[in-house]
């Protein structure tokens, strides 16, 4: 798959709850999933590419496709692990102009602390924390890479000027040419009012 590299924009997840990934079927790429407890000291690097087959997994999904390059790394610390995530690459998105779907850059950083513990990972410790259940301590990052993703799509993503659906942008024209139309009609005096008028200067 191709690696785009586009320009940075930092940062945070929506919601720090890994767990959530699992919670909508999220497609099980063994690449994302990491056993906490087999990790030494030192860092764990993270190297890997998710595509169509891991965005057409998630239900009501804005991301159509794509490729995105994931890298980072996981660092075991005194008490607790530290997940470090860059992505960076091009995904499709509904153009808000026309609907159809463009390519867009994303790019974005993420940084979060992995505890192990109890909980079954619904429940975060922090804004930028999440437990792992000690039972199955395996961190998916499955969730934070799409997360990440789709926070890293601009609030407004549009064609560039001429590469947008003919035929939609000539509705759009036409229905914009009758909204003014009828805005224009409205604006017409009653005569009777314009009258009223005359005589009240």
């Amino acid at each position: 798959m191709p690696k785009d590299v586009v320009s940075q924009k930092k940062f945070v997840p929506l919601q720090p709850e890994i767990s959530k990934a699992n919670s909508f079927n999220m497609c099980s790429l063994e690449q994302l999933k990491y056993n906490l407890l087999t990790l030494t000291d030192g860092e764990q690097p993270i190297d890997v590419v998710v595509g169509d087959d891991f965005f057409s997994a998630i239900p009501d999904s804005i991301v159509g496709g794509g490729s995105v390059h994931v890298s980072g790394s996981i660092r075991k610390a005194v008490g607790f692990y530290e997940l470090q995530l860059h992505i960076e690459g091009t995904v499709r998105v509904p153009c808000d102009r026309c609907l159809d779907l463009m390519d867009q850059p994303v790019t974005g950083d993420l940084s979060q602390q992995v505890h192990i513990g109890q909980s079954d990972g619904s429940e975060a410790d922090g804004d930028d924390a999440v437990t792992v259940s000690e039972r199955e301590p395996v961190l998916d990052i499955s969730w934070p890479v799409y997360e990440a993703t789709v926070l890293a799509i601009p609030i407004q993503h549009v064609h560039q000027p001429g590469d947008c659906n003919d035929a939609m942008m000539r509705v759009l024209s036409e229905h914009s040419a009758a909204r003014s139309s009828d805005a224009d009609a409205d604006t017409d005096i009653d005569p009777r009012w314009a009258k009223l008028r005359e005589l009240k200067e």
